[in-house]
């Protein structure tokens, strides 16, 4: 029985042995088919021309040479202590074919504009500015890296190159920012978004809240059991409902395996360069990572990120040690902890640990030992290089232009998100997203537009294609004071809705809904307390077209108006009222009050206007039955005729100013319809005064301008103003010289320089000595008169001694400038005259 169960195991070993064979030879097979098909892939990357680099891109300096002995020194214990392990991207090859350390690819650099002050600008200008390309072998690093400068200028690049950029700009704007070099799925290394809800139609998570528990303390007790027909009928209505779930979970299931991507044969081989940033600077709460090709930010839980191998910045290199069996889920991104990250250029205070362990020490010999000691030795004082990387420039043409040829189309889960570069649009469209309801991005559901540097501060635009319902929002700033627009159609006297900036009106309006025949407008903050105004109408009448009429000669027939209002607490509850409804068709008004404390019913009054033959009159007719009132509490006296007579005049005169106010607000409505239609039919971009490369007029204004300065500032004439002239008249103005004529003009030129000189000097010399002068006297008539003086009066004249010490102080400063700039203003003259055209044939060699 022994035998036959070692034979078993023997056999149940060679088969295993057999099955690893087989997978490590379908890797390699893998490998090769995925290498031949990346060779034979075309690209369309230009030739880059490094004659115009600067040197450090085309050689090393000494202390690059040391870093690149320390690197192979280190990637020799690497391998030796981790044969399993993958060799490290260390050191590749740039444009030139020069190898560079990573580290010193990396080149800080902070940008002059707002939006790259913050990671997420930064993210999303280079996911939007730079091309992906695929790498070479998706299992393996590239074997060249290429500096941030070239990959700005021709715009395309792999992972590593989006990484070291986002990271040069990330360390500059101040972040503790790093590059990683991993392992990521299928799809984020080949910036597969197709499967992926667009982050524009994520909706943010509700954090569930917490139901206060009843308690169970007084429970009835159950009844017995005793059959029902109604828990019978309930019984079979929770049996279809299940049953109805069950099937929709199906259909589910459906849609998510036919949505689900194929399996992956290279899954947890696939190398990725992404950025790690750590927590603790700008105020950044939490670490995080960034993936490049997309700006979005990423948790370090997130599936998506199968490992990491090593990270570094401008300073120094880790190596990761810790297991990634679970991903990057149990990292700790604890760069000082030498157990879990390795690092390659240790401080003076702590050496590099790699042969930690005493047992590992005894299996090197002890030449081996001595060397590596050696090297530790001189890593420990060595720093790390700056980077040979040109300084980052992005001029604001290409910041504002951000996409290669100014647009971007990105492909997601039922949806297509658009993006165009400012102005490159005549309507203003920067962005635009596309709703499909199904996964072959047929059916058009919603198309979501943003706009930017519009006129009529037109900021986004949805619109629903199944309900064909357009809502438009506006930036603070449009003229009519809108903030949204919701419509089906820009005609008058359809259904629409308007929001409005309440701050920026006068009444208050914040919210106008129409339809055919209704009307309700919303208030906030106004002195009267009213919140809500509602207007029904009724049939328009036949048009009636006649000249020199008024122009609401058609408005709609009112049938009623509406209107609620807050509590006044200055008012007791019956007398002030929260709802007032004037039924203009039946001549009726009825007011309702406000509730008082401790009272279930409020109190109500229905006036009843004069018939029409009563109202011709001078006088209006009065009675009892005019009003019908009910006064909450029935202790309180009747209101008296008068009072009664004087409310309901009063509410006619409102209810005139009402129908008023309505007309006006119609008006406003088709003043609205009408001035949207002319700005959709000629949209009119904005363009910042500064920016005068789009600003044409303005760049012509400040040429117009700076040219009439210059010429404010050289005066009539000065143009042709010539510094020998007064000196060649003496000669007769002759077009050539002799050498004696010449030699005249210029000593006549010097000696009238250096009396100017001298003058100068003599006048600064006499202010000077006469306001020494003016100081004495001030103070010895100060001795004379102190005793006499007041203290404002000693005040004064201590203002005006400083004052005077000033400007000797002044004066002393001038006549030594003076005096030291003469000597050289001397021999820049003689300078120029030597180097003049008119004397230069008789002075070149004097």
């Amino acid at each position: 029985m022994d035998v036959l169960e070692e034979k078993e195991e023997e056999e149940q070993r060679e088969e295993e042995e057999l099955k690893a064979l087989e997978i490590n030879d379908n890797l390699q097979d893998m490998e090769m088919k995925v290498s031949v098909e990346q060779v034979c892939i075309p690209s369309d990357v230009p030739s880059i021309d490094t004659s115009q680099l600067p040197s450090s891109y085309k050689t090393n300096s000494l202390k690059e040479k040391k870093l690149l002995h320390i690197a192979d020194h280190f990637l020799q214990q690497y391998t030796h202590l981790c044969p399993d392990r993958k060799p490290l991207f260390l050191h590749p090859v740039n444009e030139c074919g020069v190898e560079k350390f990573v580290s010193t690819t990396v080149r800080p650099t902070l940008l002059p504009y707002a939006e790259l002050y913050h990671w997420d600008g930064c993210a999303s200008f280079i996911s939007d500015y730079l091309t992906m390309e695929p790498l070479k072998s998706p299992i393996a690093p590239p074997s060249s890296l290429y500096s941030p400068t070239t990959i700005l200028k021709y715009q395309r690049g792999n992972c590593f190159d989006f990484s070291v950029l986002l990271c040069s700009m990330l360390i500059g704007a101040g972040y503790d920012a790093y590059c990683v070099h991993g392992y990521a799925t299928r799809e984020m290394c080949t910036l597969d978004e197709t499967l992926k809800v667009c982050p524009l139609l994520r909706k943010p998570q509700e954090e569930p809240k917490e139901r206060m528990k009843k308690s169970n303390k007084y429970r009835v007790k159950p009844p017995p059991d005793l059959q029902s027909k109604f828990e019978l009928q309930q019984e079979a209505k929770k049996a279809k409902t299940e049953a109805a779930e069950k099937n929709e979970e199906k259909d589910v299931e459906k849609v998510t395996e036919v949505e689900k991507p194929e399996r992956d044969p290279l899954c947890g081989l696939r190398v990725h360069a992404w950025v790690l940033v750590l927590s603790g600077k700008k105020e950044v709460p939490e670490t995080f990572f960034i993936n490049p090709f997309t700006g979005n930010s990423h948790s370090t839980m997130d599936e998506h990120f199968l490992g990491i191998e090593s990270v570094w910045n401008h300073r120094n290199y880790w190596v990761n040690m810790q297991d990634c069996w679970n991903g990057c889920k149990d990292l700790i991104f604890d760069l000082g902890d030498t157990i879990r990250w390795e690092v390659m250029l240790s401080g003076s205070s702590k050496p590099l640990q790699l042969l930690s362990d005493a047992e590992e020490e005894k299996e090197l010999s002890d030449r081996d030992s001595d060397d590596t000691q050696e090297k530790e030795e001189g890593d420990t004082s060595f720093d790390m290089p700056p980077s040979w990387v040109a300084p980052i420039q992005i001029s604001p043409r290409e910041f504002e232009t951000r996409c290669s040829d100014g647009r971007k189309v990105i492909l997601y889960k039922k949806a297509k998100l658009e993006k165009w570069a400012p102005y490159l649009n005549g309507n203003g469209l920067v962005k635009r997203l596309t709703v499909y309801a199904d996964l072959g991005c047929t059916e058009v559901v919603e198309v979501r537009e943003w706009f930017k540097n519009r006129e009529d501060m037109l900021d986004m635009r949805e619109v629903n294609k199944q309900t064909q319902l357009t809502t438009d929002y506006f930036s603070p700033g449009h003229f009519l004071c809108l903030k949204a627009h919701t419509y089906t159609s820009l005609e008058p006297e359809t259904e629409y809705m308007m929001e409005f900036y309440n701050e920026a009106r006068v009444d208050g309006l914040q919210k106008r809904v129409e339809t055919p025949n209704e009307m309700t407008e919303y208030f906030v903050g106004r002195d009267d307390f009213l919140h809500v105004r509602y207007m029904e109408f009724g049939k328009r009448r036949k048009k009636i077209h006649l000249a020199g009429t008024r122009t609401d000669i058609n408005s709609r027939p009112i049938v009623q108006i509406k209107e609620c209002f807050h509590r006044n607490p200055e008012k007791p509850a019956d007398e002030d009222v929260a709802e007032r409804i004037f039924l203009i068709t039946e001549d009726m008004i009825q007011l309702t009050y406000h509730l008082k404390d401790k009272y279930i019913t409020a109190s109500k009054k229905d006036f009843f206007k004069v018939a029409e033959g009563d109202r011709k009159g001078n006088e209006m007719v009065t009675s009892p039955e005019m009003c019908i009132a009910y006064q909450a509490g029935s202790s309180e006296k009747e209101e008296k005729l008068l009072h009664l007579y004087k409310l309901l005049q009063k509410l006619t005169v409102e209810e005139k100013q009402l129908k008023l106010q309505v007309q006006q607000s119609e008006a406003e409505v088709l003043n609205i319809l009408k001035v949207r239609k002319n700005e959709e039919t000629n949209v009119k971009l904005s363009v910042s005064i500064y920016n005068t490369e789009k600003n044409e007029k303005r760049r012509q204004q400040y040429e117009a301008m700076k040219k009439t300065r210059e010429d404010d500032l050289r005066g009539p004439g000065e143009q042709d103003l010539d510094y020998l002239a007064p000196f060649i008249i003496q000669i007769g103005h002759r077009e050539k010289m002799t050498k004696g004529q010449a030699l005249r003009v210029r000593d006549d030129c010097l000696t009238d320089f250096k009396h100017r000189l001298i003058n100068k000097a003599n006048i600064i010399q006499a202010r000077l000595e006469k306001a020494v002068e003016e100081l004495q006297k001030k103070d010895q008539w100060f001795q004379k008169n102190q005793n006499r003086l007041s203290a404002e009066e000693e005040g004064d004249f201590l203002t005006r001694r400083s004052e005077t010490t000033f400007h000797i102080h002044i004066l002393a400063l001038r006549l030594k400038r003076e005096k030291q700039a003469a000597p050289q203003k001397y021999l820049a003259l003689e300078e120029k005259l030597r180097k003049d055209p008119r004397l230069a044939e008789h002075l070149g060699h004097t």
